[in-house]
């Protein structure tokens, strides 16, 4: 299974193979994935092809640069390298069978009356799996921003001044290239904390798609054409070197109301989503929250998020941004 991680020295980047416990770096010109994706489509090669092909003699020690202690740094696995906007972030919701019962919790009706989440849920339970050549059901869908809210494996993920909580949404996350023809190329998938604020989305559900313009994370590994049928994880929250609250969970689509078809047809129907040479990075959707076992998070908890087959667990420290919220005001052009 190859697997490829995105580092950075000072200003230069590199892209390099994992191979456990060293990294082994690729030919200087491919800076970034991208690059390396470009080039594969392009010469009609796989891209575990094309990285085996240039990949180098020289190697990093692996636990440096994960550990912080190298003067390398890990990026996100994903990225746009030169243009930050066409790098688009969203994400599926209510889409894998432990996440319902958070959700309808959180926008809580009378008896025998269901929530809009629960409906939404229990339609793609029923038809969210087609044949073969059907369309089924929307996905709950949602856009985070581009790729300025990506943050690197171990960098702080945002509460604004704003805000009103941060919370972690483990999830697997797919990674896509769009080709020169406007064909959607799945690059591979990684781990992923998709990070929103609970605590502003049970206010009220329309509420839900600013709760989700939050900074996120991915990583650190793209693992490429990884099986996506089954797949433990999990999910850690500590506070001061103390687990104060941990859960085993479980994605892939053995676990989800929605196949992968399904999923990835209703965000790339958009003409939008399909600009060459843009990168997707798309949430699948979270099956556990510590939310919803009524943990809040505070300044400096570090969330952790690991899944089997993964490579490396995706650590990164919640930060509350304090300070007013400043007003943002509209200059006239005159």
């Amino acid at each position: 299974m190859t697997r490829l991680v995105q580092i950075q020295n000072g200003p230069h980047r590199r892209v390099a193979l994992v191979e456990e416990p060293h990294l082994r770096l690729l030919a200087p010109e491919f800076a970034s994935i991208h690059a390396l994706a470009s080039a594969a489509l392009a010469a009609g090669a796989t891209l575990s092809a094309m990285a085996a092909r240039h990949a180098t003699a020289e190697t990093l020690g692996y636990d440096a640069v994960y550990g912080g202690t190298s003067p390398w740094r890990l990026l996100s696995p994903a990225d746009h390298p030169t243009e930050v906007a066409r790098c688009t972030i969203t994400g599926t919701g209510l889409t894998h069978l432990g996440s319902a019962q958070d959700r309808a919790a959180m926008h809580a009706k009378p008896e025998k009356e269901l929530t809009d989440s629960m409906k939404m849920f229990l339609l793609g339970l029923q038809s969210g799996r087609p044949a073969p050549g059907q369309i089924g059901p929307d996905p709950e869908w949602f856009y985070k921003g581009n790729g300025s809210v990506l943050r690197a494996p171990g960098a702080p993920l945002d509460v604004p001044p704003y805000g009103e909580d941060g919370g972690e949404e483990a999830e697997i996350v797919g990674i896509y290239l769009i080709g020169p023809d406007g064909t959607p190329h799945r690059l591979g998938m990684a781990m992923g904390n998709e990070f929103s604020d609970h605590v502003f989305e049970r206010r009220n559900y329309l509420n839900l798609a600013g709760s989700k313009m939050r900074t996120c994370a991915i990583g650190p590994e793209l693992v490429v054409a990884t099986d996506f049928t089954d797949v433990a994880g999990r999910v850690t929250i500590t506070r001061a070197g103390t687990t104060v609250w941990t859960k085993d969970i479980v994605s892939g689509e053995a676990n989800m109301a929605h196949s992968l078809i399904n999923l990835e047809h209703h965000h790339f129907k958009f003409d939008a989503h399909r600009r060459p040479g843009d990168v997707h990075v798309h949430y699948y959707g979270a099956h556990s929250l510590s939310y919803g076992a009524g943990v809040r998070l505070v300044d400096g908890d570090i969330m952790e998020v690991a899944f089997t087959g993964f490579g490396r667990p995706l650590r990164n420290p919640l930060r509350v941004l304090t300070g007013p919220a400043a007003l943002v005001t509209v200059k006239p052009f005159e």
